[in-house]
């Protein structure tokens, strides 16, 4: 690893760039070009061994010759960013996906992941074989392709761990049982690689599965003992199961920031080849924490490098701006990949457009920006760079309602585009002015934007008078030990009722359709109704609010009616809608609506439709 320019290296994060035959695209390129100018390697996302073992309709693959001259284009694009490229190769055995048409799955079991997937077929030494010979053929494209090094995935669940897994591995033979027969299987195709590639060869492991029974960090020190007497060259250590765990996997903000790294303390304490960490190193002060360890340590970055493709040249200080910060919230790149619209980031409207150049205006204008949230934020910061005069004005206070939306447990993390967006604000001397504008305050600008957001639906329910939206989050609006109803169970009263059952309040929740959560993220919504069942917590779906009289609530279902007594408030979460005072209001200059003002979206519509916006400006 010393051949390294620096201890950073890119870890495989999934794009759904690729065809569907798996080639490499200009897109690809584009985004680790971008990515390759600071940073010591990149692992590009995970090459399929075989068209049958794809995770993604659109991943990248190694599994044929055909697949080189992209191969060839990507690791020089790479190499021309003075980065060195890691193939990482995985088989994921019973997690290939099952909706692709032609997957097939192998496992050291014939048990299905408890969380859904394919039923496996228990590998004999024939798919044994075959198993190996895949990955010596994809180790010996990889050396042919270009690349420095290849990564073996070791742990998250997939084939390997699904032998080195006690919780899965259920056989009687020479490789099921204790640690030895475990991990017969993945050293044996380890040793077949190195045998026949003489590239050196990264392991990734899991040094906790945190699922009962799994992976666990005693097992993984002995592993790594043993990989090193194997001649790996480091170990990167993360932790997680895709099946059981995902969102130690992702590295959700749900989850701890640093355990991984304590898992690989563990681990360096035992052997004298470089460990890598991986898992939230997402701001300069976790990179600082990991290199004041006692020994020299690698740090693997991925989704921090999405949201801002200079991360590791601004903590270097090569590049003097502001970190765009990663937010760990899986929306925009896990949900991106996931639905099939590609990689996508929350906070970076250019993540798959890195082709895109952000040109000086050659007419600057007086722009007036209305309204302080994100979409105005951002819309008054691009205008700003591109030459214009910005004005903002801000009713309130900079963040607009994404102020509230750090406030429910585990969410912290969010209120770092805030911070950032101000930041830019300040830095680029934008003037912020705080008052309700009026129509005569704009006469002196030559465009305007309106980024007034959105307000609550309010549903037309008898009685009701009293109410919260989510403005109960906030400390002072905060009640505890009550009973409380929410009208409405989608994203935003799902977080209001985990962070009032937090304070030791009785919520009843109250939704029309069948489901609640329906637009939360996946692995947040899985965790946070997961959470729920052991909460003090009702929740009627298929169900309306019919009547309000006084603390009494009237609701009734396709075969019930109900009575909820002695409710001490009630919280308002049945939509939202744009709010935008000025449509009426014919002015004699071009006027753009944007963010929610123009459609109640989420944060990353409205970052994107922001920046566009004040691109054509």
């Amino acid at each position: 690893m010393e051949n390294l320019r620096n201890k950073f290296i890119m870890a495989p994060v999934k794009t759904g760039y690729g065809t569907k035959e798996g080639f490499v695209t200009q897109k690809h390129l584009n985004f680790y070009k971008a990515r390759s100018k600071y940073i010591g390697a990149i692992t590009p996302e995970p090459l399929y061994l075989d068209k049958g073992l794809r995770e993604l309709p659109t991943q990248i693959g190694i599994d044929n010759d055909d697949k080189l001259t992209g191969l060839k284009q990507l690791t020089g694009v790479i190499h021309q960013g003075g980065a060195k490229a890691i193939a990482h190769l995985n088989h994921p055995g019973r997690m290939a996906n099952p909706k692709i048409p032609g997957n097939y799955f192998v496992s050291s079991t014939e048990n299905a992941c408890e969380n859904g997937g394919a039923k496996p077929e228990s590998m004999d030494a024939v798919e044994m074989q075959k198993i190996k010979d895949l990955f010596v053929e994809s180790a010996i494209r990889a050396k042919k392709a270009d690349f420095d090094y290849i990564e073996l995935q070791f742990g998250h669940g997939y084939l390997f761990a699904q032998f080195i897994s006690k919780a899965v591995n259920n056989r009687e033979d020479a490789y099921g049982g204790s640690f030895e027969n475990r991990t017969r299987f993945p050293l044996e195709v380890l040793d077949t690689v190195k045998e026949k590639v003489d590239l050196p060869v990264i392991a990734r492991i899991s040094g906790d599965e945190m699922t009962p029974n799994g992976i666990k960090i005693d097992e993984m020190l002995r592993f790594s003992k043993i990989l090193e007497e194997k001649g790996v060259s480091a170990i990167h250590v993360s932790a997680g199961t895709v099946c059981s765990t995902p969102p130690w996997f992702f590295q959700h903000m749900f989850v701890p920031k640093g355990k991984t790294w304590q898992l690989a303390d563990k681990i360096r304490e035992v052997i004298d080849i470089p460990v890598i960490y991986v898992g939230q190193i997402n701001e300069f002060k976790d990179i600082d924490s990991i290199k004041d360890r006692e020994k020299e340590s690698y740090m693997a970055v991925g989704r921090p490098l999405v949201a801002d493709p200079d991360f590791v040249g601004k903590y270097l200080g090569k590049v003097k701006e502001n970190v765009r910060p990663c937010l760990a919230c899986s929306e925009g790149c896990l949900g991106g990949v996931k639905s099939g619209k590609g990689l996508g980031c929350t906070v970076n409207p250019l993540v798959g457009k890195e082709d895109f150049i952000l040109e000086k205006t050659k007419n600057p204008k007086e722009i007036a920006v209305i309204g302080g949230g994100l979409s105005g934020m951002t819309a008054a910061v691009t205008l700003k760079k591109r030459g214009h005069q910005v004005t903002l004005f801000e009713k309130d206070k900079l963040g607009g309602q994404f102020n509230l939306a750090y406030l429910p447990p585990h969410k912290q993390s969010l209120i770092r585009i805030i911070d950032y967006l101000k930041k830019e604000i300040t830095d680029n001397k934008i003037e912020v002015v705080f008052k309700e504008v009026k129509s005569e305050d704009l006469t002196g600008y030559d465009e305007i934007i309106v980024a007034t957001g959105s307000k609550p639906s309010i549903a037309p329910i008898e009685g009701l008078k009293e109410y919260f939206w989510a403005e109960i989050l906030e400390d002072q609006n905060i009640p505890e030990d009550k009973r409380i109803l929410i009208i409405g169970g989608g994203l935003i009263g799902t977080e209001v009722a985990n962070k009032l059952l937090s304070k030791g309040n009785t919520v009843y929740m109250v939704e029309m359709l069948s489901e609640v959560a329906r637009d939360m993220e996946m692995i947040e919504r899985k965790l946070t109704l997961n959470s729920f069942k052991n909460e003090n917590i009702n929740i009627f779906v298929n169900t309306k609010v019919k009547k309000i009289e006084g603390r009494k609530v009237y609701i009734e279902g396709e075969d019930f009616k109900q009575i909820i007594e002695n409710i001490d408030h009630i919280i308002l979460s049945t939509g939202m809608k744009t709010y935008n005072p000025f449509e009426t209001i014919q002015f004699d200059k071009p006027v753009y609506t944007i963010g929610d003002a123009y459609k109640v979206g989420k944060a990353q519509n409205a970052i994107e439709n922001a920046f566009f916006t004040a691109c054509k400006i």
